[in-house]
């Protein structure tokens, strides 16, 4: 069976040395097993023949049947481009070629009955098909439609026209070979719970499906085996880890307990509450943690993190905190030195503008350990950086950082492995959740505080532009804030999405009453802190920025 997959591809009917070759160098492409993993990107649905006078702008891809009346090569040379006229008896359409043009002029015949297909195209008041595929209709009977696949191919390839009907025909027959024997990889108990297809026909339906409904199901079982394995892999290494790592034991309270009782601003949610109690549960499990914290934006998360902290802190640790920008890096620090005030414990801001002297001062509190909480950015994965015993790491917006970093927080101790926590504003499922981060264990915050509404999400048309503004005046009247976040800096030639600045000159000219400030990657770390302070402040009622405020920096009134 391997000796089968592992054949070379030049071994099958029609390839040979020659193509084996193009298709190796432009595709990757070098055995039967490659072949078959080779997926279409698309299905062109054959099941139904239109008539020209159906056509209308804008259509997908479409399947005519009808005779070419009449072949006209225009031009020549590499100008050369061929017009065959075709009708169906209920109107004509003209079909382009611009290369390949004699090829198709030596094969095509006049009054032939052909099937072509592609995609109209709308112009001068008339339809055409620019380089349609194009086949002789053999008979009602044996044309029964079907969904065709279509491949990523090369411009080389389609040149050389080794291009998508090529691998196509070239999967057909690896398909059709006696030895095509797929082994099951799940066992029956999972093929009969989900009621998957067979491994075999997932693969046959993937590439030629016998339906619609083939097809997905077919996609459904490819899909489902493709995260299934990866979650496998990601538990066995968490597990694997959670028995190499050995992690601090965090017994302690007495800090979470005095905070609790004596300056804890506002009750826990029930959520906070099990949340804290899994995190205390890892550390206290003699194993390192590595944990997941998911929660809203505004569900307490923060809050979560600092009492976590005290336990670390009580334990004769030290703790840190690392954000992906250094607006929300200040954002943390603020919060959290507040309460830290309240119970002596010393924390400090590291980013990108701190100054080398204050560096080196928080150098050395660092590895004598006077400095007990730092907040900072990617600058705390710096090598200066060392700790005397970091306990516990705090990770937010963790798709922002990759394992590699948080490995490189490990290092940083001299003792044991810290507890590492990485927390998450965007929603994500719990199965999702799993396969994303299966190194890690889930704790969801799936409870707002009291008083705290409902975040509404919803999405509306550039067309709909007037009645989004008119709907942000109606807010900031009402004495709100408003964010505009842009995808891009400045216009871009490969894409194609609005960007900041154009966007601050139309919101500034939609709305000449209010204040519009602008912050975005490129400024320098003061700029965009007066001007983050000039919201915050109400100095401005209307932010444009880009992604570089979307990781939850927070202004209550916006």
């Amino acid at each position: 069976m391997t000796n089968f997959w592992n054949t070379k591809i030049e071994f099958l009917k029609g390839i040979g040395t020659q193509k084996a070759d193009i298709l190796g160098t432009e595709l990757q492409i070098f055995t039967f097993k490659d072949l078959l993993y080779h997926f279409p990107f698309r299905h062109e649905d054959r099941t139904k023949i239109y008539t020209i006078n159906e056509l209308e702008p804008d259509m997908p891809f479409v399947q005519l049947k009808g005779k070419i009346t009449q072949l006209e090569m225009i031009g020549s040379d590499k100008k050369a481009r061929l017009v065959a006229y075709f009708s169906d008896g209920t109107g004509y359409i003209e079909l382009l070629w611009f290369q390949g043009a004699s090829y198709q002029l030596k094969n095509l015949k006049s009054d032939t009955e052909y099937l072509v297909l592609g995609v109209p195209q709308f112009f001068n008041n008339k339809f055409s098909l620019v380089h349609p595929e194009i086949e002789l209709f053999v008979s009602k009977e044996t044309q029964t439609g079907f969904l065709q696949p279509v491949y990523p191919s090369t411009e080389k390839l389609n040149r050389k026209f080794l291009g998508t009907k090529f691998i196509a025909k070239c999967i057909q027959l690896l398909l059709e070979q006696p030895n095509f024997v797929i082994p099951e990889n799940l066992n029956h108990e999972i093929l009969t719970k989900y009621r998957f297809i067979s491994r075999q026909d997932a693969f046959k339906n993937l590439h030629y499906p016998i339906s619609a409904n083939a097809l997905h199901q077919a996609k459904r079982r490819l899909k489902f085996e493709e995260l299934f394995y990866i979650q496998l892999q990601l538990l066995k290494q968490n597990r694997n880890q959670k028995q190499i790592f050995s992690g601090h034991v965090f017994n302690s309270l007495k800090l979470l307990t005095n905070f609790y009782e004596k300056h804890l601003p506002f009750e826990l949610t029930n959520a906070q509450k099990r949340v804290v109690k899994e995190i205390h549960t890892d550390m206290t499990s003699g194993k390192q943690m590595n944990r997941l914290l998911q929660g809203d934006v505004g569900s307490g998360k923060t809050m979560v993190a600092f009492l976590c902290m005290l336990i670390a802190i009580d334990n004769n640790a030290q703790a840190c905190m690392v954000a992906p920008t250094e607006i929300l890096a200040e954002q943390h620090y603020q919060t959290l030195k507040e309460y830290a005030d309240k119970l002596n414990i010393t924390i400090d801001l590291l980013t990108g503008s701190t100054k080398q002297r204050n560096r080196r001062i928080m150098h050395e509190r660092l590895i004598n350990g006077n400095l007990k909480i730092l907040v900072g950015t990617h600058a705390i994965f710096e090598d200066k950086v060392q700790f005397e015993n970091m306990g516990l790491c705090i990770i937010d917006e963790q798709h922002r950082f990759g394992v590699a970093q948080r490995k490189k927080l490990w290092e940083k101790n001299t003792q044991l492995y810290p507890h590492i926590l990485v927390m998450t504003a965007t929603p994500i499922p719990r199965t999702l959740a799993m396969t994303l981060y299966g190194d890690l264990d889930v704790s969801v915050i799936d409870e707002l505080p009291s008083g705290r509404k409902a975040i509404v999400t919803a999405y509306r048309y550039d067309a709909h532009r007037l009645r989004v503004f008119g709907f942000m005046k109606e807010e900031i009247e009402k004495g709100r804030q408003v964010y505009m976040v842009y995808p891009l800096i400045e216009e871009s030639e490969k894409l194609s999405y609005k960007n900041v600045m154009d966007g601050f000159e139309s919101v500034s000219r939609a709305f000449p009453e209010y204040h519009v400030s602008i912050v975005h990657g490129q400024m320098g770390g003061q700029e965009k802190e007066y001007e983050m302070q000039r919201f915050k402040k109400n100095e401005t009622q209307i932010m444009v920025a880009t992604t570089v405020i979307e990781v939850g920096v927070n202004v209550p009134n916006a």
